[in-house]
């Protein structure tokens, strides 16, 4: 398994990439659809391969408890017991460590938790959620960390960061599936030290990748860019780039342009679940009374199957019917766009031209108070 670096950009830290995996190649930069319990909400693998999409996110806090591992282990791991032939990145669980803060403890060794299900005791920590990860064959499995809130202390941030290491060393330890890979992650806050610190003694371990996380956990936008700006220097150059849980189409655009390979989000299945739907220009909502008797598509030029077939006026009308398929059609739209735009991104970097790509998107993508809401609500989904 290897990351190979075809390209950096020479007017900023943007870079071509291609990352080999047991289950395939992913071409780099890559926006990764959330499957977090093994199904990525409303679509199907058909349309998810006729989009584009390369790898996919799952969870294992989530498939640990429900369908558990016995259902996996019998069905020959996650690829055969989802149907999924391409590479998936499993989430260690740590993310919960945060979004499940109000039913968990924190100890040395690990986490206890209350299942969110039936409220049933359960330990999660580095050991664990590495086995967990073995079990389900995940071609890239996370290291177990410490996902502090944007509102913690220094004191808090600078304990999860040595959880974070510590226990990144314990999971570096245990055995894993035959050909998959580990990323450590770094935490740290908006402190650029603690940052420094951290990613300083997970590349010292030595991991196959390096993801950063404690973003998309609430904070303000110029708090998430810096924690990446602060981040990617301590990064080695030759091992792809993970940032979690982001985040809208202009933010990916500059987060590659930091120097990010990898994306996974919930944004474009949950906004599209509440009538709102992504385009270059920002975010609108289907279900308003202006879209009543507009028969184009939700975005002129977009060739997925929701703008190819069906008109505004009809997807408002499913929306405001309560049927099914209006959601689904939203969420086949935003992933479109979504994976679209990463083949977009990556098409320019190859010809030299992302830097114009780049500041012609800003100058035409005008965000909505929704959307940038949407990426503190990823709690339980991600």
């Amino acid at each position: 398994m290897s990351f190979k670096l075809l390209k950096t950009d020479t007017g900023s830290r943007a870079r071509l990439g291609r990352l080999a995996t047991a289950h395939g190649v992913i071409e780099t930069p890559a926006f990764m659809p959330v499957g977090t319990q093994g199904s990525v909400k409303a679509l199907d693998w058909r349309e998810l391969r006729e989009m584009g999409a390369q790898v996919i996110l799952g969870n294992a806090y989530h498939l640990f408890l429900r369908p558990g591992l016995d259902v996996v282990r019998q069905a020959g791991g996650l690829h055969r017991f989802i149907g999924w032939s391409g590479p998936i990145l499993s989430d260690s669980g740590g993310f919960q460590v945060f979004s499940l803060a109000k039913i968990r403890k924190i100890k040395p060794h690990g986490v206890e938790f209350r299942s969110h299900l039936d409220g049933s005791p359960l330990f999660l920590g580095p050991k664990e959620a590495m086995a967990i990860q073995r079990e389900l064959g995940s071609d890239i499995a996370m290291v177990f960390d410490d996902c502090p809130s944007h509102t913690a202390t220094p004191r808090e941030l600078r304990a999860a960061v040595e959880r974070t290491v510590r226990w990144a060393g314990e999971c570096r330890a245990q055995p894993r599936a035959a050909l998959q890979m580990v990323f450590g992650i770094v935490q740290g806050g908006a402190s650029a030290e603690l940052r420094a610190q951290c990613a300083g003694a997970l590349v010292g371990l030595g991991f196959d990748g390096y993801a950063i996380g404690g973003v998309s956990v609430g904070e303000p936008e110029s708090e998430m860019m810096r924690a990446i700006e602060v981040t990617v220097p301590h990064l080695p150059g030759d091992r792809p780039r993970y940032a979690m849980g982001l985040g809208t189409p202009a933010q990916l655009v500059e987060l590659v342009a930091r120097g990010v390979d990898l994306f996974d989000c919930v944004l474009p299945t949950r906004i599209a679940r509440n009538g709102t739907a992504f385009t270059a220009q920002g975010s609108v909502n289907i279900k308003a009374a202006f879209n009543k008797a507009d028969f184009g598509p939700i975005e002129a030029g977009c060739a997925c199957f929701a703008c190819r077939h069906f008109s505004r006026a009809y997807l408002r009308h499913l929306l405001k019917a309560e049927e099914i398929l209006g959601l689904r059609m939203l969420s086949v739209h935003n992933s479109h766009l979504f994976l679209q735009l990463m083949r977009d991104i990556r098409t320019h970097l190859a010809a030299g031209t992302f830097g114009e790509f780049r500041r012609r998107y800003a100058a035409t993508y005008v965000p909505t108070r929704k959307v940038l809401a949407g990426r503190a609500l990823a709690g339980l989904e991600r």
